[in-house]
């Protein structure tokens, strides 16, 4: 383990099945003023395990492990430690890495080419209650809705099915084209709505899914089954 614990230190608990890729990890993770390395694990089991005794604000989750999985992990972590958040940090970057992960309840989402500078800062943006995703991540996820969004609009709750939240059903329209990628005035021509009605359909959005940006509102949307990726 390193780094010194003090008031307002962040604990971090890295996993990954790598061990070269652990110790990397521990020595950068480490460096970052405010921030302790509270133990590393080898796989979704140890991390949870770990997890408990040591009560770390982050978790750095990789995803692909032997035996438990990180997004198994994620969603074991949630239900034991609603606190811990979890930062994933994986060398894939694809839809079937990407929606499961954030559905199991992770808050943010790097791949293994994110640069020092980029961890810290997710290390502090999901610490402090937002959602964290790599720009290459984004993209994926706006390219796969987008690919598969029908042209008429999305379909956001079959027959009988009330939207989650407690958005109603133009609400969850726009959070649908939201995740999509399409802006405030696209939006607005696609639902023949102005851009001062979108901007409170937003802030409505926001205020109900606790989403305190687009980013997570988007992570709220794949939960949620309000988008999923192109099959």
């Amino acid at each position: 383990m390193t780094g010194a614990p003090g008031r307002g230190t962040i604990r971090v608990l890295i996993a990954d099945d790598q061990r070269v890729v652990r110790e990397g990890l521990s020595m950068l993770v480490g460096l970052i003023d405010g921030v302790q390395v509270v133990g590393t694990a080898c796989d979704g089991a140890e991390a949870v395990r770990l997890a408990e005794d040591h009560r770390p604000d982050v978790v750095l989750m990789d995803l692909r492990m032997p035996g438990t999985d990180g997004i198994a992990a994620t969603a074991d972590l949630r239900q034991r430690l609603p606190a811990t958040r979890v930062l994933v940090l994986t060398t894939y970057a694809d839809e079937d890495a990407i929606v499961p992960a954030l559905q199991a309840g992770a808050q943010g989402y790097l791949t293994k080419d994110a640069s020092a500078e980029q961890i810290e800062a997710a290390i502090h943006a999901v610490h402090a209650g937002q959602t964290h995703l790599d720009p290459a991540v984004q993209e994926r996820l706006v390219t796969a809705v987008i690919s598969r969004a029908p042209a008429a609009g999305p379909a956001v709750a079959g027959a009988g099915q009330k939207p989650p939240g407690g958005l109603t059903a133009r609400e969850a329209e726009v959070l649908t084209l939201l995740a999509a990628g399409l802006s405030n005035a696209e939006i607005g021509n696609r639902l023949y709505l102005s851009n001062a009605t979108v901007k409170t359909h937003i802030n409505r959005i926001f205020a109900k899914t606790g989403a305190r940006d687009r980013a997570q509102a988007v992570r709220y949307a794949y939960q949620h089954g309000l988008t999923t990726p192109a099959q």
